[in-house]
Formats: C-alpha cells, sequence, structure tokens
C-alpha cells in the first residue's frame, strides 16, 4: 500500500483536489482524497507542490509498428499489396523495443492505441496497449479495438499511382461498401450453416457488422466525413472518425451523428491539400457543438512526446483547458471503449498515473515520475 500525499490532483473528470492524497495498491487506486483514512502499514510518500494526473491517453498512434531511426526496415504499418486488407492485425507487427514507448513513459503517456496506417480503404485490425513491457502479448489492454479504414487522398495516391482501384473518392467509397456487403453476405452463410470456405479477413470484418468492434476511419476532408456518415447509416456499424481535420466546417451536422472523434496531428505541417485548412480552431468549434474528441499525435507524424504539448497549444488557442485535458485522458478513453479501467483517477481503475513538477499544461512542467499499474515505469 502506498499514498502520494500532498499533491494537487487533476482526476480527469474535471474535478481537482488541493493538497490530496493518492492510494494505490496490488496496481489500482484504492482511494484519493483530501482526508482519507490510512492503513497502518501504508508507505507514504511526500508529493507536496506536486501535481498528479491520469497517464494521458494517444487514441491514433503507430507505435511499435513505423518504428523510428531505422527507415524502410521499421515501416510494417501498410500492408500495400491490395486496397482492403481486413485480414491483418497491427499486433503482428509490433516491436515492444522500439524507441517510441521509451519516449511515451518519458512524457506521461500510459495507453496508446497502435493501429495499421492508411494506405487501404480497409486497412486492418488494431490494438490498445500500456506503453511498458518487452512481449506485445503482455502489453495488451484491448485487442482488437477497431478496424482501420481510409477515405481521401492516401488510399488514392498509393493504389491509384499504381493504375489500381481506387483512383477516385468513388472507387473509395465502392470498395468501402463492397468489403462489408462481402461480410454481411460471409456472416450470414455462416450463421445459416452453408460456409464453404473460411475467409480471414471476413471473418475479422464480421466483428464490426455484428458490433463487437468498430471501424476508425481516417478522414481529414468535411466532404468525406459525410460520405462515412452516410455509409455508417447504411450499414447500421458504428465507428469512430480519425484525424477529422475539417470536422469545423460542419461541426453542426457532426453533433447530430453519435460519433466520436480524434483530431490531430494538427502541430504536423500542411504536407498535402486535404491539411490546407488544418488548425486549432477544429478544436473550438467541436467543442462549441459538444461533439466528443480526443487530441492526437499520429505518431511518428508528431512525436509522442508531443501529446501533452497538443493540448497546451489548444489551450493557448482559446480551448477550454477542461476539454483539453479531457481530451487526452478521460474523453480519449471513453473514445476507445476502455473508461472503466483508465483515464481518470478514481476507485478501482488501474494505478496509471503522473507526477509532475507542475501543472502540466505549464511550460515549464516536467514528468517527474510515471507509473503503470502502480509500478514505477520512469523516472526515480
Amino acid at each position: 500500500m502506498k499514498a502520494y500525499r500532498g499533491a494537487t490532483i487533476i482526476i480527469g473528470n474535471g474535478e481537482v483536489i488541493e493538497r490530496a492524497t493518492l492510494l494505490v495498491h496490488q496496481g489500482k487506486i484504492v482511494d484519493l482524497g483530501m482526508n482519507i483514512d490510512l492503513p497502518s502499514d501504508t508507505e507514504i510518500m511526500n508529493v507536496e507542490g506536486k501535481y498528479i494526473t491520469p497517464g494521458l491517453i494517444d487514441v491514433h498512434t503507430h507505435i511499435g509498428v513505423f518504428e523510428e531511426g531505422i527507415g524502410t526496415a521499421g515501416h510494417d504499418f501498410n500492408e500495400t499489396s491490395q486496397a482492403a486488407t481486413p485480414h491483418v492485425r497491427a499486433i503482428d507487427g509490433i516491436n515492444p523495443f522500439d524507441r517510441g514507448f521509451e519516449d511515451a513513459r518519458a512524457a506521461g503517456v500510459t495507453t496508446v492505441q497502435i493501429m495499421p496506417g492508411s494506405a487501404n480503404v480497409i486497412g486492418g485490425e488494431m490494438s490498445i496497449v500500456k506503453t511498458v513491457g518487452t512481449v506485445v502479448d503482455e502489453m495488451i489492454l484491448k485487442s482488437p479495438s477497431g478496424m482501420k479504414a481510409a477515405f481521401g487522398e492516401n488510399p488514392k495516391r498509393v493504389h491509384g499511382g499504381k493504375g489500381k482501384e481506387p483512383m477516385t473518392r468513388m472507387g473509395v467509397a465502392a470498395i468501402f461498401r463492397s468489403q462489408l456487403m462481402k461480410a454481411q453476405d460471409y456472416l450470414k452463410e455462416r450463421e445459416e450453416g452453408t460456409l464453404k470456405k473460411r475467409d480471414l479477413g471476413m471473418e475479422q470484418l464480421s466483428k464490426v457488422i455484428k458490433g463487437e468492434i468498430p471501424l476508425r476511419i481516417h478522414a481529414h476532408r468535411s466532404d468525406d466525413i459525410v460520405t462515412i456518415l452516410r455509409l455508417l447509416k447504411e450499414f447500421e456499424v458504428e465507428a469512430t472518425i480519425e484525424h477529422c481535420t475539417e470536422g469545423h466546417l460542419i461541426a453542426e451536422y457532426l453533433s447530430k451523428h453519435s460519433v466520436r472523434v480524434s483530431v490531430g496531428p494538427t502541430m504536423t505541417s500542411r504536407t498535402k491539400v486535404e491539411l490546407n485548412d488544418k488548425g486549432w480552431h477544429t478544436l473550438l468549434e467541436l467543442e462549441k457543438h459538444d461533439v466528443p474528441f480526443a487530441i492526437t499525435t499520429d505518431h511518428p507524424v508528431v512525436t509522442i512526446d508531443h501529446l501533452i504539448t497538443s493540448a497546451q497549444t489548444s489551450v493557448k488557442n482559446g480551448l477550454s483547458e477542461q476539454t483539453a485535458f479531457k481530451a487526452v485522458t478521460l474523453r480519449a478513453a471513453e473514445h476507445l471503449g476502455i473508461a472503466e479501467q483508465v483515464g481518470s483517477l478514481e476507485q478501482g481503475k488501474d494505478a496509471d498515473f503522473v507526477i509532475w513538477s507542475h501543472h502540466p499544461f505549464n511550460v515549464q512542467a516536467n514528468v517527474m515520475q510515471t507509473f503503470i499499474n502502480g509500478k514505477t515505469v520512469y523516472g526515480d
């Protein structure tokens, strides 16, 4: 039993408690507050004047499958052999020794979703992991956590550039439709007992049709987002919108749909036409229209250590501090469907937390210690 006493605790749900104590045991949060009873054998850690927050969560990364510093040898995130690859799984390409995991822990990021890239219309399954470990199977928090899909320029460029479908946005939508229709037919045959041959891709895409996992769909332009919403209604499946760069242009329309979005990496340069209107104004409009969103780095597009920088910068540009912090903690956990386990400092949740020298939105703030399941994974 350990008690971290005297800090300002930012719970993650909007509440802040000053001069508080966080009590943890066996990897879980036991209690927290100003005046809590401590068992006689409790080891007390004095963190007076410091700040304690939940571990940060990045909902959209390629850590471990898009490794840093080794070039194409570490590019295991896009299986570009065909435009639809629902049969691949990110978990099979994750290298736990990628430097990105170390950087994540040093930046207070304790949970990430790792997904295939956006080269394909259907890209494959993804996983949610804690950012410490040497065996990926032991790092898993949830797997699969979604099926990747992508609209817009990326699949057009990768496959259309080879003279193959899709060469247009119409082609992207057509491949998406055909894959989901194929999965519907496959599932029907399986349920009726008439299935003659198993198909790995359809087995995995059937999880989307059955509502077991959501689609997580890459889209920057507003018209692509609207196409996705049309298709979700057509097939009655769940999804999150990933990037949502032009979401501010259709924020009111988005608010009428039960869809969560991730926004980012806003700190990157405008490397393609889809990013021409990229900016912090997207977050402000989504907040104004009560569209739930998380902030992402899309690591390594923007490196994972800048997740907190992204949240800080969003506040400088007008986003409320509470919304910004939720976007990398509790709102991010809700985006991933794991809010019962992480995302806020509450009794019974995993003891994933960070001790900061200053308020995390202060530019002078340093991560002093990062904890995952109650164990120190960064700092002394």
